[in-house]
């Protein structure tokens, strides 16, 4: 284990980070979508800015899990291109990245907030079309709410809790 959780700083809110050694990368990439299925998460997918390759997964809770391979190049994806075969995919995004920032804010990570919120525009709120970057996490799920189709079942499942969280 790493993170927050590891180093005991952690938030009701924070992600369970699990670091991964695979002597064969390309195997552990092909099995890790059946070996998570039986926790059947709301979803799963690959993260598209961090540093190394990271497989994240939000189950029901909800809670955010993601199993890094440290040591393992991850080019930065461009930003979304909003399409109709990329919605579900942008909606899985923001709500993993939303619930990471409440818990980076519980945290008391400001400065991190305000860099991930321009980065979280660059990436996702600018492509479904807000003109600048949002000044808070509360800012940047109003934006979201206001920009993305029918409520989804990971939404129902994020949505209260960093509401909650969001709250003074």
């Amino acid at each position: 284990m790493s993170g927050s959780r590891a180093r005991g700083e952690e938030t009701a809110l924070s992600d369970w980070d699990f670091d991964i050694e695979a002597p064969d990368f390309s195997a552990a990439v092909a099995a890790l979508p059946s070996l998570v299925g039986p926790l059947r998460p709301l979803s799963k997918q690959w993260d598209r800015l961090s540093p190394f390759p990271t497989y994240m997964l939000m189950l029901r809770g909800p809670v955010k899990v993601d199993f890094l391979f440290p040591g393992r190049p991850n080019p930065p994806a461009p930003p979304w291109r909003v399409s109709p075969e990329t919605r579900a995919a942008i909606d899985d995004h923001f709500w993993d990245w939303i619930l990471w920032l409440a818990s980076k804010q519980q945290a008391g990570r400001d400065e991190l907030v305000g860099e991930q919120l321009k980065l979280l525009h660059e990436h996702l709120l600018g492509p479904l079309g807000l003109d600048r970057s949002p000044d808070s996490v509360a800012a940047a799920l109003t934006a979201y709410l206001r920009r993305r189709d029918a409520p989804t079942p990971l939404e129902r499942e994020v949505r209260p809790t960093v509401e909650r969280a969001l709250k003074p």
